[in-house]
């Protein structure tokens, strides 16, 4: 087991021989071209920006996915959207969404934090040139008949596939809001299935579930 140095060219070390933790390397740059090839081979950046210089790249060889047909929706979630008490959007706040993210409860005062400056800004240069996503969820509020952003999720979009970075809440199941609606939008559209990177309880909870790293590369290149 190793950790590889990455230099200036585009380029990633065959994730078998990365750490049991799932970092493969370490260095390059967090440009949209190395991004894309990244999460092309499932590769995805995750360091702690106020301790580490340089990005660091992880790959699990054990995935943990959702499949759109499989999204588990408890009883009270299905009493929450018969409810409409929230309003859940595509791509009308990438930018909130994200800095969302960063901000709610205090993570980015974290010593651990790892979505800061960087991230932010190579995430929204992907989510320009159409590479990633956002889900919002809206609160209706009494001034102006307007509306506040309560909570949401973005990702990477490629090959028929979302890669799951972050999602927030200011209220009680807005992530969870946000991910049946994903969920449902990959359904609709053949999507092949979202990427949630690592277990949660939140993830097994709505019906997440492990596979091989060869299972899912299969998946991601299928038609390519």
């Amino acid at each position: 087991m190793s950790v590889w140095q990455l230099d200036d060219e585009l380029w990633f070390p065959n994730p078998q021989w990365g750490e049991d933790d799932g970092l493969v390397a370490i260095g390059g740059d967090l440009s949209v071209e190395r991004l894309v090839l990244a999460y092309s081979n499932g590769f995805f950046p995750w360091y702690a920006y106020q301790m580490e210089n340089e990005p660091h790249w992880y790959c699990p060889l054990d995935r943990y996915v959702i499949f759109p047909k499989e999204i588990h929706i408890s009883h009270s979630m299905r009493q929450l959207l018969k409810q409409q008490k929230y309003e859940v959007t595509v791509n009308q706040d990438f930018e909130g969404v994200i800095n969302g993210c960063s901000k709610a409860q205090g993570r980015h005062e974290e010593s651990g934090a790892w979505l800061g400056p960087d991230i932010i800004e190579a995430f929204t240069a992907l989510y320009h040139r159409g590479y990633a996503a956002s889900v919002e969820v809206w609160e209706p509020t009494d001034i102006d008949e307007g509306r506040r952003l309560v909570g949401g999720l973005y990702g990477v979009t490629l090959r028929h596939a979302f890669f799951g970075e972050s999602m927030f809440s200011l209220v009680p199941n807005a992530s969870k809001l946000a991910l049946i609606h994903l969920a449902k939008a990959m359904e609709l559209a053949d999507g092949r299935f979202i990427d949630c990177q690592f277990e949660t309880p939140l993830f097994a909870s709505m019906g997440g579930r492990h596979i091989s790293y060869d299972n899912y590369m299969s998946l991601l290149n299928v038609n390519i």
